[in-house]
C-alpha cells in the first residue's frame, strides 16, 4: 500500500502479471531466430560490435543465472546460485568478465545449439517460476526485483542491439 515502509508501487502483486510482461518483452528477441547464421555471426557496429549471437548468448547466460535459481526457489527459501552471483557480481570488472566468459561460451558453439538454447531456456525459466511459490519471488522484493532485472529489465536495456541487429540484417 502507497505510505508503508517497504512498499514499492512498480512491485507485481501476482505472477501471471510479471510472466505475460516478460513474455511480451522477450518476444522481440525471437526476430533473432529467423536470421541466417551468416547473419547471427556478423558483427554489428550499432550494437557495441556485437553479433545476433553474442547477444543471443549474453541473454542466455543471465536467464540460466535466473533459470537455476528459480529451481533453488522452488523447494528452498534460498538460491545459493543467486548468492554466489551476487557475491561475485559485486567485485569490482567482474561483470565484465562474466559477460565476456558467456559470449566467448556461445561463440564456440556450433549454431544449432546456440538457436536452440536460445529458443527453450526462456520458456523453461517461465515455466520453472510458476512452480516456485510466490512467497518466494513475486511477494518476496529481493527476489522479485532479480527476476525482473534478469529478464524484462534486461531485454528492454538490450533492445537498441536488438534493432541495431535486426536492421543491419535486413540491410545486408
Amino acid at each position: 500500500m502507497p505510505g508503508l515502509p517497504g512498499y514499492d508501487g512498480g512491485m507485481y502483486l501476482d505472477a501471471l502479471s510479471f510472466l505475460e510482461d516478460e513474455h511480451d518483452a522477450f518476444r522481440a528477441y525471437e526476430a533473432l531466430l529467423d536470421l541466417t547464421d551468416e547473419q547471427l555471426d556478423r558483427p554489428v557496429e550499432g550494437a557495441g560490435g556485437w553479433s545476433g549471437r553474442d547477444l543471443m548468448g549474453h541473454i542466455v547466460l543471465w536467464q540460466e543465472a535466473a533459470l537455476a535459481t528459480a529451481k533453488e526457489l522452488a523447494v528452498n527459501e534460498q538460491s545459493p546460485t543467486k548468492e554466489r552471483l551476487d557475491a561475485e557480481w559485486s567485485v569490482a570488472g567482474a561483470g565484465d568478465r562474466m559477460n565476456e566468459e558467456g559470449i566467448a561460451r556461445f561463440r564456440a558453439m556450433p549454431m544449432d545449439e546456440v538457436r536452440a538454447t536460445f529458443g527453450t531456456v526462456s520458456g523453461e525459466l517461465r515455466g520453472y517460476l510458476t512452480v516456485v511459490p510466490e512467497a518466494r519471488w513475486i511477494k518476496h522484493a529481493g527476489h522479485q526485483e532479480y527476476f525482473f532485472g534478469e529478464m524484462t529489465e534486461h531485454y528492454e536495456e538490450h533492445l537498441p542491439a536488438l534493432q541495431a541487429i535486426i536492421e543491419a540484417a535486413q540491410q545486408a
